[in-house]
């Protein structure tokens, strides 16, 4: 009812100091020309090689650093203004605050470091602003317990290389959700991870300086509210020239969605790709596409299927019969689930005493039950060739 209103945010104990990595990470050379001597410019579409080491406190090299180095190339700074959200109702006004920021990513990748020595390669997207000046290095690196970290503002970029040869194919996209086991049309819980692995021989653009150019995701034609994930790709060990998209989705509605994604390559080519899926909340276990390869078979099978109890142990049953619904075989399997598809479960076309049942058509049914007891199952048919 007054103004005494005190406030105050805890954001930790200002007796400790933040948990800096122990070592630094210092880029060598741009193009195998040492980065002290190096005065070119780095320019759109131009394929450029980074080298680096990664050092103690005192510059020298550690040469028994093995692991990986995270690297972020951002292009030219720009100047960034805060929204005014403390405007006084009253008098109508308030603080506007400007700074600068990178926030321009020209590459995201992975590298090894080995003795200490670490090289990654890149080309520059075509959608960089042409006007000259600094750019950005940031590195993280980490093997076993130790970690580094450093970065570098001392060179330029701008303009585009001479007489640059663009191509015209796109870059290629697979979806996926929660893992590389989904198949398009499955099923998935209300907060799934979408994976897209991307393969460009230029690379992938996730500048975000050319209009309608970011690296998006839609879901169910909703067109006007794109997601844009430019800052949830990396590239993958060693290569500019795939990579993928680890974005977690939450709080879907239960049931039938589409998501399409289109990505573009630095050269500024586009391609779609779109992916079908189920949610259905995992507090009602379900179980969907049940099926068994080969079918039919000879000498073995395979039994899958694909459920909404990602992350958990499983009990599962599979029971097969005759068309008389006589049971000739029980498979009975723990798993513990790490995503919404099941490992495939083998059977060896013989009975529960070992001999090898006849040729015809046989029924099956794949019970699945949860820790909480909860259960769900389903039929289907396979066929036996001698």
């Amino acid at each position: 009812s007054n103004d005494s209103k005190p406030n105050f945010s805890l954001l930790g104990d200002p007796a400790l100091r933040l948990r800096y990595p122990k070592h630094n990470v210092i880029t060598t050379a741009i193009n195998g020309i040492a980065i002290d001597a190096f005065n070119d410019t780095i320019k759109a579409l131009q394929e450029v090689t980074i080298s680096g080491k990664v050092t103690n406190a005192n510059g020298e090299i550690l040469t028994n650093f093995n692991g990986y180095v995270y690297p972020n190339v951002f292009d030219k700074s720009t100047r960034v203004t805060t929204l005014n959200n403390d405007t006084d109702p009253i008098d109508g006004g308030g603080l506007y605050m400007q700074y600068n920021s990178w926030n321009k990513i020209i590459f995201r990748g992975k590298a090894s470091v080995r003795n200490g020595d670490f090289t990654f390669s890149f080309v520059v997207p075509y959608d960089i602003n042409f006007t000259v000046g600094n750019g950005r290095i940031s590195y993280y690196a980490v093997a076993n317990q130790a970690d580094a970290h450093g970065s570098n503002e001392n060179f330029k970029i701008g303009n585009m290389i001479s007489n640059a040869q663009l191509n015209t194919i796109g870059p290629e996209i697979e979806l996926f959700m929660n893992d590389t086991t989904f198949v398009s049309g499955g099923i998935t819980n209300t907060n799934p991870l979408l994976l897209a692995l991307l393969e460009d021989e230029n690379g992938i653009n996730t500048v975000g300086n050319g209009v309608g150019h970011d690296l998006t995701a839609v879901i169910d034609e909703e067109t006007n509210n794109p997601l844009v994930l430019n800052d949830f790709y990396t590239s993958d060990t060693d290569t500019y020239k795939s990579g993928e998209v680890r974005y977690p989705l939450d709080d879907l509605a239960e049931g039938e969605h589409t998501l399409t994604l289109k990505a573009w390559d630095v050269h500024n080519n586009s391609s779609k790709n779109t992916l079908d899926f189920v949610v259905a909340s995992s507090s009602e276990i379900a179980l969907e596409h049940v099926l068994n390869y080969p079918n039919p078979f000879t000498t073995r099978t395979f039994f899958m299927f694909e459920h909404n109890q990602a992350c958990q142990m499983l009990d599962v049953r599979i029971q097969i019969f005759t068309v008389s619904g006589k049971l000739v075989k029980t498979i009975v399997q723990q798993t513990q689930q790490e995503g919404f598809r099941t490992t495939p479960i083998e059977w060896d076309g013989l009975d529960e005493y070992g001999d090898k049942i006849g040729r015809g058509v046989y029924v099956y049914k794949v019970e699945i039950r949860n820790a909480e007891g909860q259960k769900a199952e389903q039929f289907e048919k396979l066929v036996v060739l001698k």
